[in-house]
Parts: C-alpha cells; sequence; structure tokens
C-alpha cells in the first residue's frame, strides 16, 4: 500500500471508527439507576470498605468510563461494588452509560453560554 494510500485510510478510519463505537445517551440514561447512588450525589463519600470521595462521572471523556468499566468487569481494578455492577453490562450498555456522561458536559457548558 503506497504512503498516501495509507494515510487516506487511516484518516477515515479514525473519524469512523469511533462514530461507530459512540454510545446511545437516551438509553444510557435509562441505564444509570446503579450509577446515580453514589455517583449522582454532590461531594458523596463512601465508608465501606474505606472512606473516600466518590469520583464524579459527569463530563468523563466516553473512552475513559468505557475502559475503566471494562477493567472493573475484568477485574483489572479492584473495587468489590464497581466489579459485581459491571459484571452485569454488556459493552453496550457499558458504551451508552460512557455517553450519557460524557454528554452531561456538553450539556452543562451550554447551558452557561
Amino acid at each position: 500500500m503506497s504512503p498516501l494510500r495509507f494515510l487516506v485510510a487511516a484518516t477515515i478510519a479514525a473519524v469512523v471508527l469511533p462514530v461507530q463505537a459512540a454510545g446511545d445517551a437516551a438509553a444510557g440514561s435509562k441505564k444509570v439507576f446503579q450509577c446515580v447512588g453514589c455517583h449522582g450525589v454532590k461531594d458523596w463519600k463512601t465508608a465501606f470498605p474505606e472512606v473516600y470521595s466518590v469520583p464524579k462521572l459527569s463530563g468523563q471523556k466516553a473512552a475513559y468510563l468505557v475502559t475503566a468499566l471494562k477493567a472493573y468487569k475484568s477485574g483489572e481494578r479492584d473495587f468489590a461494588t464497581m466489579r459485581a455492577i459491571a459484571a452485569d453490562l454488556s459493552d453496550k450498555d457499558m458504551e451508552d452509560i460512557a455517553a450519557y456522561y460524557g454528554a452531561e458536559s456538553m450539556q452543562t457548558a451550554e447551558k452557561k453560554k
């Protein structure tokens, strides 16, 4: 393959593939019922298994959230509560949830304008 064809193919893949992998924020809004109990409460701290501040999901990059959920599901990231929740999520569920939380940052930015 010539360098020009490779560059064109790589550019098309870089533009098209992320769009296809993106989740559905509207569907995600119906799947976050387990998330909002901790991640939906401002300045929430949990006490089990240790005291820590729960991370804010709103405004996170969707790709980061999908990667994190997959890592919890596989056991690569170790937190019992998140592993149990992620265990029941399909890849599509993870993408939809990530799209929902990623879209929240855009909505917040639009409201501030």
